[in-house]
């Protein structure tokens, strides 16, 4: 059994817009450069950039708590940001210097409007990246297993809801649930699958329109039994990945 690799992206802020890539060099340990490199603060996080570790991601502005981020379009470029969004003046930054960021933290209030608080904030810290999971470094989405979905509502789901780094096509619907512990080569990497990507309230909201239209994590819990959608993996062999190579089927755990 083997899959193709259809689609890659990171995240350079965490919440905001897609970016797509067609290689991308897989590290152990790690996840993809850049991936949720920055991320917005709206409020006191009790996030310490001189002491980084895991904290919650509905203490910042993504999706599940302000659906309105959906609505910017940003783009990074090594440190420099553009930033626009529908009734709201264009933004351009460098995030890597300190007048770049407070200008974006701006920017973001006026686009959270009442939600914001008084001490938006860009945050980012040396080595590290604010994933959803502090072990879920590299996400894969199966697109058979978004096709069955949308199969069983009797509506379209865009696979982007659910903000993944790897789209693949091939393997059967909803077969990589049962992959946890296993080996799996990505292109020329190799990974071992840490878990399912148990789904939340940022699967709701329609990554074109920014509404919040569609109970997805109801869905996939009436349909299934469970709120899962993707998987996490992790690199114990670096290498580099391009669109188009395959994720070939797990081996035995251990």
């Amino acid at each position: 059994m083997e899959a193709l690799i259809t689609g890659m992206f990171r995240y350079p802020i965490k919440g905001f817009s897609a970016e797509s890539l067609s290689e991308a060099d897989l590290v152990p340990g790690r996840a993809i450069a850049q991936d949720r490199r920055w991320v917005v603060e709206n409020g006191p996080s009790g996030f310490d950039p001189a002491a980084p570790r895991y904290v919650p991601k509905m203490k910042f502005a993504v999706l599940a708590a302000h659906p309105v981020v959906a609505s910017a379009r940003t783009r990074v470029e090594g440190t420099d940001l553009s930033a626009s969004a529908p009734g709201h003046p264009d933004f351009r930054g460098d995030l890597g210097a300190e007048a770049g960021r407070d200008g974006f933290a701006g920017w973001v209030g006026g686009l959270l409007g009442e939600d914001a608080h008084e001490d938006v904030r860009v945050l980012e810290a040396p080595d590290y990246q604010f994933l959803d999971h502090p072990a879920g470094h590299i996400s894969i989405v199966n697109l058979a297993s978004v096709r069955d979905l949308e199969a069983r509502i009797g509506q379209p789901v865009d696979p982007m809801r659910f903000r993944a780094n790897l789209y693949v096509e091939g393997w059967p619907p909803w077969v990589e649930n049962d992959w946890k512990g296993r080996s799996l080569l990505v292109g020329f990497a190799r990974t071992t699958v840490f878990a399912p990507i148990v789904r939340c309230a940022a699967t709701e909201v329609d990554p074109q329109t920014a509404e919040k239209d569609m109970p997805l994590v109801e869905h996939l819990f009436n349909q299934y039994g469970h709120r899962d959608c993707g998987i996490y993996v992790q690199v114990s062999h670096g290498g580099t990945v391009r669109v188009g190579d395959a994720c070939s089927t797990p081996g035995e755990p251990g």
